[in-house]
């Protein structure tokens, strides 16, 4: 059985001696950087491995020229990891954070920009993890380092902010993921500007789930998706955030939906707002 989307914890469980299973622990505080880290070496799923946001899953080499605060890296860079985790093109992937999803979401995406089709978060997270009693393993693990095979990210679905201007010029949508009152320019302690693009529409990440923290149903994200798309095809839409991270959240959530090809303006609003002669909206 492969997992692209979505993996509940009860299902995971009773798959842990899978031979081609590697489980990614993506757990990142931007309060704390060293948090999640430092949560991992004390307690993780089983055999996973430690994917830090900025040293792992972004390049923060590549801070500034509009890549903004979490670049994305480039695919060379980004295998290389891989093949330090000791991931290979058949491994099925697990991803998963603390709880919501957002930090694995980057992770899956990331993968499958690249390709990889058997990748999937864990639904609720360590958190619904723990909270089931499920097994749960103290011991750094160190996988044997492979080489994973030299592939190109899938440029068309990795915008810059030239080409998000050109592509709403066109008519399609810009869905921003950030919290409503940092995308009307309120409470946003997180970049210099605040607001955000003219034409964007907001739909927070949180959005997508359910009070007890896992992902709505398809049916329900199907229906919410659509009427946001306003009549338009899932390739005419663009997701966006603070810094290219919590949107990925969002592509989750429509690629289970069904809804599958919307693209990622990687730079997001950090990234937009490195240029001063760009717009801004607020309210």
């Amino acid at each position: 059985m492969a997992w692209n989307t979505l993996v509940q914890a009860e299902t995971l469980a009773v798959a842990l001696e899978r031979p081609d299973l590697v489980l990614v622990d993506c757990r990142f505080s931007s309060a704390s950087p060293g948090a999640g880290e430092f949560a991992h070496s004390q307690s993780h799923l089983p055999g996973a491995v430690y994917a830090h946001l900025e040293r792992d899953l972004s390049d923060m080499s590549r801070r500034g020229n509009g890549n903004g605060r979490h670049p994305w890296p480039d695919a060379a860079t980004f295998i290389a990891k891989l093949g330090h985790w000791g991931i290979q093109p058949h491994h099925q992937l697990i991803a998963y954070d603390d709880a919501d999803g957002a930090m694995a979401s980057r992770f899956w995406f990331l993968m499958r920009a690249l390709g990889h089709e058997k990748v999937a978060v864990l639904d609720g997270g360590f958190a619904r993890w723990q909270g089931l009693r499920l097994p749960m393993d103290g011991n750094l693990v160190r996988r044997t380092a492979t080489t994973y095979p030299a592939r190109e990210f899938d440029a068309s679905r990795l915008l810059d902010a030239e080409q998000v201007q050109a592509r709403l010029a066109e008519g399609e949508m810009l869905m921003d993921a950030r919290p409503a009152d940092r995308f009307r320019g309120e409470n946003d302690f997180m970049d210099r500007v605040h607001g955000h693009v003219p034409g964007a529409i907001n739909r927070p990440y949180a959005t997508n789930l359910q009070e007890d923290g896992r992902f709505k149903p398809p049916v329900q994200l199907a229906a919410e998706f659509r009427e946001a798309l306003a009549g338009r095809a899932p390739v005419q839409a663009i997701m966006m955030c603070g810094s290219g991270v919590t949107a990925c959240h969002n592509l989750l959530a429509m690629e289970r939906a069904g809804l599958t090809g919307a693209a990622l303006y990687t730079g997001s609003w950090s990234g937009w707002i490195e240029d001063p002669s760009r717009p801004v909206a607020k309210g």
